[in-house]
């Protein structure tokens, strides 16, 4: 009976430990092509556009690597050498953290190589610097990294994506919880460093949702 109730003890703590360090917190990513759309509009973008994209975390609880990443904000711009549907093509990507410490920095950069390490493809560039991410009900999505890449992107109206699921055409970069689809403002990308800039609009090409890991 002893042993038993050990066993059970030691599962408890385990599992709040596991709990506890679970990744968890807010996401947005802006593709280059419209995620919501008709089927011809689909087809005309799959294969000239879409190869580019902006991922944007801000963390709210947990850790990796034992390091407590709380309050990390990251963006990080993807390009490929075709429509990012396709998973062989070769990717590149850029990463901007803001993180109060080397420390939190360090352990963000190897969560993201250890698992998104084919959404990412090779990391050209990694570097520290001011991240805005806002979001509230009301004004959706505000991400910026200056002299990087930015975005806004609302809820779209009347959750149109949910009652017509079979035009939403890719999935995320990265597994979301309540995944939607979002309305595009404006997103742009000026860092230079895995292909030219970009600047788009009044898109439906945007994805948002709780991620966990």
């Amino acid at each position: 009976m002893r042993t038993l109730k050990t066993m059970a003890a030691s599962l408890a703590l385990f599992c709040g430990a596991t709990a506890f360090g679970a990744l968890k917190g807010d996401y947005v990513e802006v593709r280059t092509a419209s995620v919501f759309a008709g089927a011809c509009h689909y087809n005309g973008e799959l294969v000239t556009t879409g190869r580019d994209a902006i991922m944007a975390w801000n963390v709210t609880a947990g850790e990796f690597n034992g390091v407590n990443l709380a309050g990390v904000r990251a963006m990080a711009v993807v390009s490929s050498e075709a429509n990012l549907i396709d998973d062989k093509a070769v990717r590149k990507s850029e990463i901007v953290i803001d993180a109060a410490s080397d420390a939190q920095a360090a352990a963000w950069t190897a969560m993201l190589k250890q698992q998104s390490a084919a959404a990412l493809g090779t990391i050209v560039s990694v570097k520290r610097g001011p991240v805005t991410f806002k979001h509230d009900a009301k004004h959706g999505y505000t991400v910026d990294a200056a002299g990087f890449a930015s975005a806004q992107v609302s809820a779209m109206p009347n959750g149109e994506c949910c009652k017509q699921p079979n035009d939403v055409w890719y999935e995320p970069l990265t597994k979301l919880e309540g995944r939607k689809v979002g309305f595009t403002a404006t997103a742009r990308y000026a860092g230079g460093k895995v292909g030219e800039n970009w600047q788009r609009a009044n898109e439906n090409s945007a994805f948002y949702g709780s991620f966990s890991r």
